[in-house]
């Protein structure tokens, strides 16, 4: 991994090289700079945060000041890897202007290296403003999170002629307007096979499949933080909430049983200071 921070480029190369690309979410300045000394190429400051920081039920209400608030603390964390900042709900569909202005301040303010938005052919004359502009821009294809009650919940795409054919061209569309990657989210695992074939950038997979040229995965879920449930394409790599919260009850009992803190974790002071500042006091002196 290169001291220097990773470019679009450095992925399109581990493409060509046949060099899988392993992306995770982070949403503060801690995760980050965990995942940037492992060597995690690339990390996304998903709005996935509205689900797992937050606690919505979705990612629609997670707002772009929100938005410019974590990636501005994860681009502090991360000197190496690649920030990709996820535009939220309704900030690049109104219009195209209002779609540069939006991830011009990803780059202005939250001081990422480009960003992700959602959908195929509609998004296109944004992707290609966008990155007319100098801004660079990853699409994301398949299940959209944004368009989760038009779906119906988290439903795989592109099991039908139609759909996986929309899927394919989308693709296709979105990497001629300019677009440097591409999420495929809940495809079928042959059919993501496909699009990466056919595609000269990377894909990104999560949920469709091992062929895709790359995977990407929620902070929160491979740690085992997030609770409420388990995504069908998430592996827990560690059980950190159950971890902490074992943690939390032996604080909480050396607490009460007076086991901590211990002369280890206090300050001491010289005695003398101690006896003169009681005897003022008792002294009655100011």
């Amino acid at each position: 991994m290169p001291e220097r921070r990773v470019t679009i480029r450095d992925l399109w190369r581990m493409k060509e090289r046949g060099e899988k690309i392993p992306v995770l979410t982070a949403y503060d300045y801690t995760s980050a700079q965990i995942l940037d000394a492992a060597g995690i190429p690339m990390i996304l400051v998903g709005d996935s945060l509205g689900m797992v920081v937050q606690g919505y039920e979705t990612t629609l209400p997670v707002t772009l000041e929100e938005m410019l608030y974590h990636t501005r603390a994860v681009v502090r964390g991360a000197k190496r890897a690649l920030i990709v900042g996820d535009m939220p709900f309704m900030t690049y569909q109104v219009s195209v202007e209002q779609a540069l202005q939006n991830a011009a301040r990803f780059l202005q303010e939250g001081g990422c290296q480009a960003v992700k938005l959602e959908g195929g052919r509609r998004v296109l004359p944004a992707v290609a403003k966008l990155v007319e502009n100098g801004i660079p821009v990853m699409g994301h294809l398949g299940f959209t999170p944004q368009s989760v009650h038009q779906f119906g919940g988290q439903i795989v795409q592109g099991r039908t002629v139609e759909a996986a054919e929309t899927l394919l061209r989308d693709a296709l569309a979105l990497e001629e307007a300019g677009a440097f990657s591409i999420v495929l989210e809940c495809v079928p695992a042959p059919l993501a096979a496909e699009m990466t074939r056919r595609l000269r950038i990377p894909t990104i997979g999560i949920g469709s499949g091992p062929h895709c040229d790359g995977q990407v995965q929620v902070f929160h879920d491979v740690f085992g933080l997030y609770t409420d449930f388990v995504p069908k394409h998430t592996k827990r790599y560690l059980h950190l909430a159950e971890q902490l919260r074992a943690a939390a009850q032996q604080y909480m009992e050396e607490v009460r049983c007076g086991l901590f803190p211990t002369e280890e974790h206090s300050f001491s002071m010289d005695p003398a200071v101690l006896e003169e500042a009681v005897r003022r006091v008792e002294g009655g002196k100011d």
